[in-house]
């Protein structure tokens, strides 16, 4: 491979950077400066930028708290991404587990191994996930066996999976579903004609938003986290 692009790939600089950096002698191969950037290394050669080497990562797991306004997209030319409050290299090469609306909050996974997301966004792992909602109507404690039994969606051929509703206050609820159905707890409570006016996300799996996250802030997932997603 090039070492503009075997750089490049482990960093945050773009090719021309690398070729700057190559040019001002920031860069080794195995100890020794290199200043052609279109020379040829292999995987077992060692790169260092600045003296500190450059290693291919590893997987990665972050949990970040969103806040509303960002879309769950790596790209978006109307609105701020989730990516955008992301301060890691290569964080383009991360992807979203379980995506959530502009106007809902709460938990977001992100990582780079495309199996681990697999097994939380696939149908058919039916992974809970946890929300907190707070309604313009007060709820009625017959909706608790309403979303037990699954509830009938607009121009949908089947109920919901069975889902578990906590009314914690008047208008006030916690729920929990196993499936990822488009904008679902909404449409779950306007089947029983109420309206969500704020939705935040808890919970996915075993994996609960960290209390002492603030809003737009992330950290890494522990490797506890990581193992609880089979």
């Amino acid at each position: 491979m090039r070492l503009d692009k075997a750089v490049s790939q482990v960093t945050d600089l773009s090719r021309a950077q690398v070729k700057r950096a190559a040019k001002a002698e920031r860069i080794t191969v195995n100890g020794a400066v290199a200043t052609d950037p279109s020379a040829k290394v292999l995987e077992s050669d060692t790169l260092c930028l600045d003296g500190e080497p450059l290693l291919e990562p590893g997987p990665r797991y972050f949990m970040l708290h969103k806040p509303l306004g960002y879309v769950s997209v790596t790209k978006d030319s109307e609105h701020p991404t989730v990516l955008d409050l992301i301060d890691e290299p290569n964080k383009h090469k991360l992807h979203i587990a379980g995506r959530l609306d502009i106007d809902t909050s709460g938990l977001v996974l992100l990582t780079d191994d495309g199996q681990w997301s697999h097994r939380i966004t696939s149908p058919r792992h039916h992974c809970d996930k946890t929300y907190y909602a707070h309604l313009a109507e007060k709820i009625d404690q017959s909706a608790v066996e309403k979303f037990a039994k699954g509830i009938w969606l607009s121009g949908e051929k089947k109920r919901t999976r069975p889902a578990t509703l906590e009314i914690l206050f008047a208008n006030e609820v916690r729920i929990t579903i196993s499936e990822g159905r488009y904008h679902q707890v909404k449409r779950m409570f306007a089947a029983l004609g109420n309206r969500v006016l704020e939705l935040h996300r808890e919970r996915i799996g075993e994996i609960q938003l960290d209390e002492d996250l603030p809003e737009g802030e992330y950290r890494p997932l522990t490797p506890e986290e990581v193992a609880s997603v089979q």
